[in-house]
């Protein structure tokens, strides 16, 4: 009965996953920071309706996956967004406060790290745009809701400024995005620049004086997709001290050709190696099994060769270990390095307001550079 220190995760037919792998997610704080709970929006509906349809199988799934803290943020797409986001968020908090067994709202830096040793499902709430915010004064009213981070757009243009898809292109941050992003580091409320063009999201970091984050992106030097990061914002992100999620949705991996595993952990070393591997995290930008609730098959925009999403997060931390990366660098990827930038973000972090001194990016955990694969 020896198997070497490995061994399939509840008989998937996954590759096998190392115990010093499995133990290592079991003693980090995991944040995922795009990871939906369900891409079954009527499931998801129904549990905010009446939260005792949340059922322990449900539960235990969430937990199985290798995840303390999601970050579930939508773009509502509504013409009234101010309406359809409070709404969200009253749908949101029904769910939390009636399953206090399952779940922990988090709402400061505190609530991160008590997440995995209560054995529940941490709910970070956010957006992928802000055009709830009508006016600066509305952050404080959403943050009193529980938002905690805010995208200033989506793919379009809008009043804060330009998505990475806007037609005519990036005009920037505007006056008035200048001014909600004020109002957010007042409110202690996260800078998302995910979907904001190149100009706006340079604009952005520029404006805040707290860490700004890519909660879920990718490398624009190894897959040429808007979507995708560009070198120079990715440096200033890490500059201001905030940390980018490496997503894992194929189109945003790999143009051209099925994207693997071994391309996704190829995005985890090009940004480590670019700016630090303190300044690289998860955000899957995906629910925890990426099933289609009517065909029960994993969804085809979702499926990457040699990972299971339902064990993602088991799968990334093997290959990062085998890569090289020690156990605290990975560990900082895992959920390490958010937790540490929403702490300075939100107030209490490190016991200091606004931007902290980025650490030295050389002997940081990093493996050697001819293990690289990259």
């Amino acid at each position: 009965m020896i198997n070497r220190g490995r061994f399939r995760l509840f008989a998937d037919p996954a590759p096998e996953v190392s115990v010093r792998a499995v133990e290592l997610v079991g003693r980090s704080v995991v944040i995922d920071m795009l990871g939906l709970l369900t891409l079954d929006w009527q499931a998801l509906w129904d549990w905010q309706r009446a939260p005792q349809d949340f059922k322990r199988d449900d539960f235990l799934k969430l937990r199985g996956s290798g995840v303390d803290v999601f970050h579930p943020a939508v773009e509502p797409g509504d013409s009234d967004a101010h309406a359809s986001c409070l709404n969200w968020l009253a749908g949101w908090n029904r769910l939390l406060q009636g399953r206090p067994d399952a779940f922990v709202r988090i709402d400061t830096a505190a609530d991160l790290g008590r997440v995995k040793p209560a054995h529940k499902v941490g709910v970070l709430l956010g957006f992928q745009c802000s055009d709830h915010f009508r006016t600066g004064a509305d952050v404080a009213l959403f943050h009193s809701l529980g938002q905690r981070v805010s995208q200033l757009t989506y793919n379009e243009r809008n009043r804060l400024g330009s998505g990475c898809m806007a037609a005519g292109g990036d005009a920037g941050l505007t006056r008035f995005g200048a001014e909600v992003v004020a109002a957010m580091n007042r409110a202690g409320m996260a800078v998302d620049v995910s979907h904001c063009g190149d100009r706006t999201s340079l604009d952005a970091i520029a404006a805040s004086r707290r860490p700004v984050l890519i909660t879920h992106g990718n490398c624009r030097a190894l897959a040429p997709h808007p979507r995708c990061k560009p070198d120079a914002v990715i440096r200033k992100v890490a500059a201001s001290g905030g940390v980018m999620g490496i997503t894992v949705i194929p189109a945003f991996v790999r143009q051209g050709h099925a994207a693997t595993l071994e391309d996704v952990l190829d995005h985890f070393d090009h940004a480590a190696r670019l700016v630090g591997v303190e300044h690289v995290g998860l955000g899957s930008d995906a629910d925890v099994d990426t099933l289609d609730p009517r065909t029960r098959q994993i969804r085809p925009r979702y499926r990457v060769d040699g990972m299971q999403p339902a064990r993602r997060v088991f799968a990334i931390t093997e290959g990062l270990l085998r890569r090289g990366y020690t156990e605290s660098a990975v560990a900082g990827i895992l959920g390490g390095n958010f937790q540490r930038a929403l702490g300075e973000i939100w107030g209490a972090g490190t016991g200091t307001e606004g931007r902290s001194p980025c650490r030295p990016c050389g002997d940081s955990g990093l493996p050697a550079p001819n293990v690289l694969n990259i």
